[in-house]
């Protein structure tokens, strides 16, 4: 009776024989699936024991299922295979005869019937059933017997199985069909890594193995090598177990240990026969030729895997090197250098686990050679035992520098990211070494040039050059560091475009500051920087980084180097000081600062041409004119920066590297100023001035990278802002400016740099900038042709910071106390105020008023009525109000001026003139009278723009001074204005699309946008009220342009709250979309044109604004007049 599935595992081994001696007996008889089947359940009822001892029996009937001559169904296979593996998995095999007759057996299945060397074309559950069956075996094997599958006359058969798992692995689509044939050429290898006890073989048996594995070497090193660099869909397993292979076999037959040892030469027994021509000797013939062939096979293996998307992957690549260099390291002697790039490279894996693995490695690869190197020492004659670990390394990164290039031009990111990793890893592992290293000329040149040409720039981008900055437009309240950093150009390079690899980059650069000599290193980049303007960039893109390496900004201290320390790091903060000192002044030197960045020459540019001209040259203190023209200093322009001034032969790429010069050497005072923190304060007297220079630039990327560097200077040094910067800077930068603008000939940029200090400072400065103002208005009134354009962008700055510093209160205040008043006005005090009246002019209440008028009298009052007869001496107006007038002063002559932009540029200024100075109204209005001719003119007869400008600066004297200019205004302004928007009226409503880009547009916008709220301030009389309302009602029509129509609404609006019954009855006379009943039939109806309209062009807006202002419209004309 069978037991119960309840029942314990039958441990008697006779007990066992008769439960599964049936089973056996039928299966022998009738071999098919149900019989396998039926047996390989009762056998999950035998416990390991009683199965060892009843092996042989069991196995038996099983084989002899396989032996069974002509084709078999898969089935019955597979069901074989798996009931042999569950007896294989459960016990061991003891006999040699045993082992070697099922390693046949079971080899045979896979193979294919008509050609044994090929796997068969069967199903892959069959296969995969198979592949367990003999990785069962070969566990199963034990004691000694299996090296016995090692001995030379297994030869045949270990090559056919090898051969057979290595095409599975190769060929198969499967996953897990590769992955099961690869483990069981681990395990026939010896070299199985699962969680079973394996043997271990001694010495001596390991080279026996490694004798019989020498043969079968170069068809396991290229086919595993095919799987490796196979397809990547096959996983990481595969990929991993793959490297596991090529690894163990090439270390296990070409281990040092091995060839060193005086292997006794035995002849081939005579009946081997023809197996004895397969075996290979491992004389030092064949192993270096092997090395030479397997050195072509390891690149090949870095290449795939370095880069590999999957941790496990590099991490093996790792062990690899790892294994092969200490086990093979003599023998492989041309494979150590790949091998240690492979090791070197992983130093900075992203992978925490790599990165650590890599560093063990390298400190017992640096220790192994050590040693070998004390021991070889008086052995001079082997040339690989005496060369140093150092002197490896240091060969390799020569020889890894002198290909850089050449890689970073022809191979995929990828590839350009691991060879990057590499020369870095060379770098951290060497650690304080390299600055040994880098004594050889030979390979700090050949380091240095591949840097250079690595870092290449691409300056095709046309729009670098386009993009320019106007300090009109910045907003100072709301700049930030953040806002500045983030809006910094992304740098394009020439050979490459992953930001992975210019962090790699970065850090190459940071490393051999960090371990180098910083003297030699800036010397020698100073030098590469000085020789051609090829290599200019790059050179200061390399010494930015050096010098922050060299202080420990972003460097990775945990860097493990021979030295086994962090830590290599020699330069003190007065090595740094010097370095950077000798860096800034060759970066601020003429040539290197003042270069060209404007294709097209601006207005700008022209001034600073004219100052430089030698007949023109001029100073603020007299207006001699210097007439030594021979050897004289040839200035260069900070607009043109070159010995040359701008031609049409200027291209763009040259310009585009000025601009990218200009940018990084910006970038590198930031850097230094981090590198020197609060010591960098004292070298502030030499580099704040020329970066302020910078900051003024029209070229946008240049000033914002100036602008980034001011705000990492003040941070580096201590100040919470950019204010506090120049605040505290302030006294010798306007002394220099000073001094600058007494030869503004040679030192035009004087100007920007004041522009961007008022840009950025406060208040506190303005006794400071009391002198410079007066400096600059002389020089502008000594030579206003040559200096208008230049300076009037100074006095912009200067009044634009006068009215963020002193803001006009008056704006604030009027429109809250207006409102109260109207109200209190409109509801109580016009009847308390009428009421008295009527009593004053009926003779009550006379002598109240006058005592209580009296009584109002203030003490200070009756003084000033005491002192009318004194001396009439005026009040000394505050600073900020003097300088603003005598601004405005200017502003009346440069008015008039024949170019269009300083006009603009001085309407701007004007402007911002009349705000500041709003609050003294009896300095304001004598100004404003001397102003309004010229006003006037820029008004109703001048370019478009400046029309729009001038209406603009219209806008805000009517707001501050609308008394003052109401009857001015009336008379020479709003006919003209009215009279232009009436004209250009029916040419807007029957233009197109493109018509909202033309400047009559603009013009016609601006004006309806602010000439509601400047008749509406000015209180003007019906008249022009009316004139205004008339040329404005065509642009209610819906055939004219969205904005125009809008702006129109506006100018209603603003007139209906002048006089809301005139504009109700003008609108409704337009178009009336009620009728309005009297309210006794005494009463005449009321008739309104508009009354009785079909809907048209103007519909739509009088119903808008008839809704908006004076409530919903009841009834519309289409209904019917009720009676």
């Amino acid at each position: 009776m069978p037991p119960s599935p309840t029942m314990a595992q039958i441990s008697d081994p006779k007990i066992a024989f008769a439960y599964l001696r049936p089973a056996c007996v039928l299966l022998t008889q009738e071999p098919s699936v149900m019989n396998v089947e039926a047996l390989n359940a009762q056998l999950k009822d035998v416990n390991d024991a009683a199965l060892q001892q009843l092996q042989e029996y069991i196995l038996y009937p099983l084989r002899f299922v396989l032996k069974v001559p002509g084709p078999k169904k898969e089935k019955l296979v597979q069901a074989v295979v798996m009931a042999m593996s569950h007896v294989l998995e459960n016990s061991c095999v003891q006999s040699w005869e045993t082992l070697h007759d099922l390693f046949s057996e079971v080899t045979l299945c896979l193979c294919s019937p008509t050609n044994p060397g090929k796997p068969a074309d069967k199903s892959e559950e069959l296969k995969l059933a198979v592949l367990r069956c003999l990785d069962a075996l070969l566990h199963a094997a034990y004691g000694d017997i299996v090296f016995k599958l090692f001995e030379p006359i297994m030869l045949p058969e270990l090559g056919a199985a090898i051969s057979l798992l290595l095409a599975l692995g190769e060929k198969e689509k499967s996953r897990d069909l590769q992955a099961a044939a690869l483990k069981c050429l681990q395990a026939l290898t010896m070299q199985c890594d699962c969680t079973q006890d394996h043997i271990v073989p001694t010495s001596e048996e390991r080279r026996a193995i490694g004798s019989t594995m020498a043969s079968a070497l170069p068809g396991i090193a290229m086919a595993v090598v095919r799987i490796i660099t196979g397809d990547l869909r096959q996983g990481h397993v595969v990929t991993v177990k793959a490297i596991k292979i090529w690894s163990g076999t090439v270390g296990l037959v070409m281990e040092d240990s091995q060839l060193q040892a005086s292997e006794t030469r035995k002849t081939p027994s005579l009946n081997l026969g023809k197996i004895a021509q397969l075996l290979v000797h491992r004389t030092p013939d064949w192993v270096k030729s092997t090395a030479g062939k397997l050195f072509v096979l390891l690149k090949k293996i870095i290449s795939c895997t370095s880069a590999h998307q999957h941790w496990r992957v590099r991490m093996e690549l790792v062990e690899l090197a790892d294994h092969l260099l200490a086990r093979c390291s003599q023998s492989l002697g041309e494979c150590v250098g790949p091998l240690l790039e492979a090791l070197v490279g992983a130093v900075n894996d992203e992978e925490p686990r790599i990165r650590e693995r890599c560093e063990v490695s390298l400190k017992e690869v640096s220790q192994r050679n050590q040693s070998c190197s004390s021991r070889c020492s008086d052995h001079t004659s082997h040339h690989s035992s005496t060369q140093t670990f150092t002197d490896v390394l240091s060969e390799n990164l020569h020889s890894l520098a002198t290909s850089l290039p050449r890689l970073m031009r022809t191979s995929d990111d990828q590839k350009k990211l691991f060879v990057l990793n590499v020369f870095l890893g060379y770098l951290k592992v060497l650690g304080p070494l390299i600055s040994v290293v880098l004594t050889s000329a030979a390979h700090l040149e050949r380091i240095s040039k591949a840097l250079m040409q690595v870092l290449e720039l691409d300056v095709m981008d046309v729009r670098i050059v386009e993009e320019r900055s106007y300090s009109s437009t910045i907003e100072i309240s709301s700049a930030s560091h953040d806002s500045f950093t983030a809006h910094r150009q992304k740098k394009h390079f020439l050979y490459f475009t992953d930001d992975k690899i210019l962090s790699v980059l970065t850090e190459i650069c940071q490393s051999l500051g960090y371990y180098g000599n910083i003297y030699l290193l800036t010397d020698h980049f100073l030098d590469l920087y000085r020789q051609s303007s090829a290599y200019r960039k790059q050179a200061a893109m390399v010494l930015n980084e050096l010098i922050r390496g060299a202080a420990g900004i972003d460097v990775a201290a945990g860097a493990q180097s021979l030295e086994g320390e962090g830590q290599g790091h020699y330069a003190t903060q007065e090595d740094l000081k010097a370095a950077v000192m000798s860096v800034i002044e060759e970066y601020t030197s003429l040539i290197n600062w003042h270069l060209i960045t404007a294709s097209e020459e601006t207005d700008r540019d022209r001034q600073d041409q004219q100052l430089l001209s030698p007949p023109r040259l001029f100073s603020i203190t007299n207006s001699e004119i210097s007439s030594c023209n021979t050897n004289s200093l040839q200035v260069i322009p900070s607009s043109f920066g070159s010995p040359f001034l701008v031609s049409s032969a200027t291209t763009v790429h040259q310009l585009n590297s000025n601009i990218w010069q200009l940018c990084i050497q910006l970038e590198g005072i930031a850097c230094f100023a981090q590198a020197l923190g609060p010591d960098f304060r004292p070298l502030l007297m030499t580099s704040l001035y020329p970066v302020l220079e910078k900051a003024g630039e029209e070229t946008l990327l240049v000033s914002q990278a100036a602008l980034g560097s001011m705000w990492d200077i003040s941070k580096a040094c201590g100040y919470i802002s950019l204010k506090e910067l120049i605040n505290d800077n302030a006294d010798y930068l306007l002394n220099d400016i000073s001094v600058n603008l007494q030869r503004l000939s040679q030192h035009p940029q004087a100007p920007r740099v004041l522009t961007v200090m008022l840009d950025y400072s406060d208040c506190s400065l303005l006794p400071l900038f009391g002198d410079i103002v007066q400096d600059v208005l002389m020089a502008l009134d000594l030579s206003y042709d040559h200096t208008a354009a230049l300076f009037c962008s100074v006095l912009h700055a200067l009044m634009k910071a006068l009215a963020r510093w002193f803001p006009s209160s008056s704006n604030e205040t009027k429109p809250k106390e207006t409102s109260t008043n109207q109200e209190v006005l409109n509801i109580r005090q016009f009847l308390l105020d009428y009421y008295k009246q009527k009593e004053l002019a009926e003779g009550i209440g006379i002598e109240e008023d006058i005592t209580e008028d009296l009584e109002g009298i203030s003490p200070t009052e009756c003084e000033n009525v005491e002192d009318i007869g004194g001396p009439d001496v005026k009040a000394e107006l505050p600073s900020h109000l003097s300088i603003t007038k005598d601004v405005m002063e200017r502003c009346i002559h440069l008015l008039s001026d024949p170019s269009l932009r300083i006009r603009l540029k001085v309407l701007d200024v004007l402007e911002l003139c009349v705000c500041v100075l709003s609050e003294k109204e009896n300095e304001l209005l004598p100004m404003v009278h001397r102003c309004w001719p010229a006003l006037l003119q820029r008004l109703t007869a001048d370019d478009p723009l400046a029309v729009l400008r001038a209406f603009r600066v219209l806008c805000t004297l009517g707001e501050k001074c609308c008394d003052f200019l109401r009857r001015r205004i009336s008379k020479e302004v709003l006919p003209k204005l009215s009279s232009s928007l009436a004209r250009q009226a029916p040419i807007s409503a029957k233009a197109g699309p493109v018509y909202s880009h033309t400047l009559a547009y603009k013009l016609q916008l601006a004006v309806m946008n602010g000439l509601g709220s400047l008749c509406q301030r000015l209180d003007l009389g019906e008249a022009d009220l009316d004139a205004v309302c008339e040329a404005c009602l065509p642009y209610l029509s819906c055939r004219q342009p969205i904005r125009l129509q809008d702006a129109c609404l506006s100018v209603f609006r603003h007139l209906i709250q002048v006089d809301p019954d005139t504009y109700w009855f003008t609108l409704n006379e337009l178009h009336c979309p009620s009728s309005y009943i009297p309210p006794h039939h005494d009463l005449h109806p009321l008739q309104l044109n508009g009354m009785g309209r079909l809907r048209d062009e103007y519909s739509d807006n009088v119903l808008k604004l008839l809704r908006e202002e004076f409530g919903s419209v009841v009834a519309t004309a289409s209904q019917p007049v009720s009676k």
